[in-house]
């Protein structure tokens, strides 16, 4: 395939797409030029299917320090694990792709992206998310989109397309919506308390430009004119399926409608091992005459659908109570919440700590607070590092679901979770100004029954205000789920895990009484319309308030004080001309100041914000009023009480001609024997000596700083 230039245009900027020139040798290639950043596309996928009866699909977004101009830190000097950022972006892009391959389809399939070159007003994000369609668009991957991606905001209520990150610095919404042609299947969003309306209205702006872009990629794919692969699916036997059911269905219809999740499992579980010994009886698939009709290979197969039957039987069970009978596996209504239990002060010692319990669901909170120099550094592709004041971090260890399972590093699963519960707090955090804090939040899932990461942010919720925390709002999370049957559907509240997997979106909803501050979406069928969109929004926004009224009975408004044992903050601004004083040669004034005062920590911004941290409130007053004094500027006019610190003598040394006294520390000037007292003086011999407290005033400052004071002035 010869190289083609396509070319459109994004938000103002030039868009550009070129295939056929670089990575030939994968399905499907292309290189994304947007504004300065170009991203590197390729969809690779296994010829044959995998013997598995899930899509392996990964999807990968790696970002190269050198498309910024940077060099890797670290000893090896190259990028090493992902970071958040990149995890976070594989994953947006993994969502929308996902629902659009063949249900069935098990090819082994890898999409990755690569930014070579990054512009930070041209979002690599939003580039990768095309490229990766583009590339399994032109490829002979059974893939049935397009899909696009569109990043909206909002500033002074006007949307704007791919805002700049200054635009999105005074926006009310941070929103990224994907989707096709025909409809949306991917949310991601932060906002400041706006309204269901608008959120809907912001996702159906971002539409829009999706489907211009879907547009684009469809003459691509004709220009490019490759041919998909018929695939291979692997497709259930209605045959296994009828001996399945008639063997052990009634008695699994049952189990489903089990109210208690543990033993509902237990009784689904048994029942499958039941049948899966039943079926792999060698003389079961013997013919009449006693001849063996199947080789191994045969009988692995058919043993694959024997387990596929009994999945299939509880899903189409789960989905019947729920569009037919109008009831859920746990017995309750289609809007109705799980019971509630919270409390807060669980941890004595910790700044601040919370529980909450949603039904089967439960997430201990705990709150830290530090100083500023423990903000959390970021090295990305900004041309400066970035620093994090407030952290979430989710944790979902195996003994939450009865199981066992591996403890090592962060699943990109928790990295998710924890990103979604973060950005929905903090929209209500207060300003480093009212707060110079830095802040960790932590969630341990200690049972889950699905919804923990909403779990999750009501609990940081509660705990943050536990721990004094001023935080402008109390903030709730909620599950919704959804089951679509040709055009009938069933919107549901507080969604379970069993629901969440047998269902068809996942559209978690975040947000304070006055509105929303966090929203995901997640879909496996190709997309949903407005209606389900705005139905299930305002179906969140319900419940979103009976969570909240439960949250606000437990802890209704943030503490006026902080835990005895939480680090105590004084802020003080200085002349950032005086840093250096404060700071000294190598550091040794500030070390000193430290060691002077009880070890506390201090914090200096480039703009004169001093931060002073202690846990014993009397020492951040003694400290803060030792640096004041250390950068005060002598004033003319103003009087001070003095220290003689040395004496100016005459040329003979025999007579006192003057003083020098300290005003404050680090600053000093003289009195003149002619300034002493408002009689004439002839000598001070006897009147003053080191040490002595005198009261002058600042008479004058002369051009190089040097004060001269006068004591007849000020007495």
């Amino acid at each position: 395939m010869s190289k083609q230039v396509f070319e459109t245009t994004l938000a103002g900027k030039v868009l550009r797409v070129e295939v056929g020139e670089v990575a030939k040798q994968a399905n499907g290639a292309a290189m994304i030029y947007y504004g300065d950043t170009v991203v590197l596309s390729t969809a690779v996928a296994k010829a044959k299917p995998m013997q598995t009866d899930f899509f392996p699909l990964m999807v990968i977004y790696q970002e190269k320090l050198y498309a910024a101009g940077k060099i890797p830190g670290g000893f090896l000097r190259r990028e090493g694990r992902p970071s958040e950022l990149e995890t976070l972006t594989s994953r947006l892009i993994d969502r929308p792709l996902r629902p659009l391959f063949d249900e069935g389809y098990t090819n082994d399939v890898q999409v990755v992206n690569t930014v070579l070159s990054s512009d930070p007003e041209a979002s690599s994000q939003m580039a990768a998310m095309l490229g990766s369609s583009i590339a399994l668009e032109i490829s002979n991957i059974p893939f049935l989109g397009p899909i696009a991606g569109a990043h909206v905001g909002r500033v002074d209520g006007q949307f704007i397309l791919n805002p700049t990150s200054q635009q999105l610095e005074v926006s009310d919404i941070d929103l990224i919506v994907a989707g096709t042609k025909e409809a949306i299947n991917m949310v991601e969003a932060g906002a400041k308390q706006v309204s269901e309306k608008d959120m809907l209205d912001a996702i159906l702006f971002g539409h829009a430009a999706i489907k211009e872009l879907c547009d684009f990629q469809e003459t691509i794919k004709k220009a490019v004119g490759v041919e998909k692969v018929v695939p291979e699916l692997l497709k259930l036997d209605e045959e296994v399926f009828n001996q399945v059911y008639n063997f052990r269905g009634k008695e699994l219809v049952k189990a489903v409608a089990i109210i208690e999740k543990q033993e509902r499992y237990d009784a689904i579980d048994a029942l499958k091992e039941e049948v899966i010994a039943h079926f792999e009886d060698k003389n079961f698939w013997q013919s009449v005459d006693g001849v063996q009709v199947l080789d191994q290979d045969a009988k692995k197969d058919l043993m694959s659908q024997v387990k596929m039957s009994v999945d299939r039987i509880v899903t189409k069970e789960v989905r019947r109570l729920i569009t037919e009978d109008k009831v859920r596996p746990d017995g309750r209504g289609l809007s109705e919440i799980r019971p509630l239990s919270s409390r807060i002060d669980v941890l004595p010692r910790t700044h601040g700590s919370g529980l909450f319990t949603r039904g089967q669901t439960q997430a201990l909170g705990v709150v830290t607070l530090g100083s500023l120099n423990e903000n959390q550094i970021i090295d990305g592709l900004e041309h400066s590092d970035v620093t994090k004041r407030f952290m979430l971090h989710y944790n979902f260890p195996p003994y939450s679901v009865g199981e066992t399972g591996r403890y090592g590093f962060v699943g990109r699963r928790e990295i998710g979770h924890g990103a979604l519960g973060e950005r929905a707090l903090l929209q209500v955090l207060p300003s480093e100004e009212e707060f110079p804090y830095s802040i960790r939040v932590v969630s341990e899932i200690l049972e889950s029954n699905g919804s923990s990461s909403q779990a999750t942010i009501c609990v940081g919720s509660m705990a943050l205000m536990a721990a004094g925390v001023p935080l402008k709002a109390q903030v709730a999370g909620i599950a919704m789920g959804l089951i679509k049957e040709g055009d009938h559907y069933s919107i549901l509240t507080d969604i379970q895990g069993m629901e969440d997997h047998e269902g068809d979106m996942d559209f978690k909803v975040a947000g304070t009484k006055d509105g929303i501050t966090a929203l995901q979406m997640d879909i496996k069928i190709t997309g949903i319309t407005t209606e389900i969109m705005h139905e299930s929004l305002e179906q969140a926004r319900l419940g979103r308030l009976h969570i909240l009224e439960h949250m606000n009975s437990v802890i209704s408004e943030p503490r006026s004080d902080l835990s005895a044992f939480a680090p105590k903050v004084k802020m003080i601004r200085i002349n950032p001309e005086k840093i250096r004083d404060v700071i000294g040669s190598g550091g040794k004034v500030i070390t000193q100041i430290i060691e002077d005062h009880n070890n506390v920590k201090i914090d200096i911004e480039q703009d004169g914000r001093v931060y002073i941290m202690h846990s014993d409130s009397s020492w951040l007053n003694k400290t803060a009023a030792y640096i004041e004094n250390l950068v005060r500027e002598a004033k003319v006019g103003e009087v001070y009480e003095a220290k003689v610190t040395r004496l100016l003598m005459d040329k003979e040394g025999k007579k006192i001609q003057g003083v020098f006294a300290e005003i404050f520390p680090g600053t000093e000037g003289l009195v003149h024997i002619s300034k002493w007292a408002k009689e004439r003086t002839e000598s001070l011999e006897g009147k003053v000596k080191v040490g002595d407290q005198i009261l002058v005033k600042v008479v004058k400052i002369d051009e190089r700083g040097r004060v001269d004071l006068s004591r007849k002035d000020a007495i």
